[in-house]
């Protein structure tokens, strides 16, 4: 690996992704991120752009930068994701297309264009997100948690796909974290939730960070097409 890694992180304007990005800069990282909006916030070693994780025309004006910046990729974290908490016989098909669209199809269009970037150094971490509303059958949340469980099965198929080229492919299930994904769902609903939890709390940036370390790091290159679910669902 080069002393400087360069990381490609989505949805980097806000919450988690603001985060990592933040975090990875500080241990060193060239951070790439990109989000629908402007972000509010610069950062020596982090570069911004403004684009829908499900757009494979900006996709490619990422990579290209990435390709004519760095001549390589190390680390793709797709944090980027929707969620709608609607009854299943109340979600508009609009709705369920867009979740599945940035969730599922985002995070396969980064994948298969950072992978190309990866194969040449053989050496290669990608990291999507998964959640716990999948194992918990969280209600109101099924096109979310079936977009997510979509992504945990392509990451099972794609680790063996790109292991060859010395990239893995993992996965982190975080538990409810207090951001703005989660604010409009009721308080009895969230509290429900986490005592469904071993660990009876909200996650939090550190908990999700803390997993994608572990995943990053050159000696986890025997470790591929895993999931980590967070609070001991």
């Amino acid at each position: 690996m080069p002393k400087q890694p360069v990381t490609l992180i989505t949805g980097t304007r806000k919450g988690i992704g603001r985060y990592l990005a933040e975090y990875y800069v500080s241990q060193g990282h060239q951070v790439v991120g990109c989000s629908r909006g402007e972000a509010d916030w610069t950062l020596p070693g982090y570069t911004h752009f403004c684009a829908d994780v499900s757009d494979e025309v900006a996709l490619k004006e990422i990579t290209t930068f990435i390709r004519k910046t760095y001549g390589h990729l190390d680390h793709l974290i797709n944090n980027a994701g929707i969620a709608s908490m609607n009854h299943f016989l109340l979600t508009p098909l609009e709705t369920a297309e867009k979740i599945f669209q940035t969730n599922l199809m985002g995070s396969f269009l980064f994948c298969r264009e950072a992978a190309k970037l990866m194969a040449p150094k053989k050496f290669g971490r990608i990291v999507n997100f998964t959640t716990v509303a999948t194992p918990l059958k969280l209600e109101g949340e099924a096109m979310y948690a079936a977009s997510k469980a979509a992504i945990f099965s392509m990451n099972t198929i794609i680790a063996r796909e790109l292991a060859p080229m010395g990239i893995t492919v993992n996965a982190v299930g975080p538990t409810p974290i207090e951001t703005d994904l989660i604010r409009s769902v009721p308080k009895d609903k969230m509290d429900s939730l986490l005592a469904r939890q071993a660990i009876k709390r909200f996650g939090s940036f550190e908990d999700v960070a803390n997993v994608i370390d572990f995943f990053l790091r050159k000696e986890s290159e025997f470790v591929t097409g895993q999931n980590i679910y967070l609070g001991g669902v």
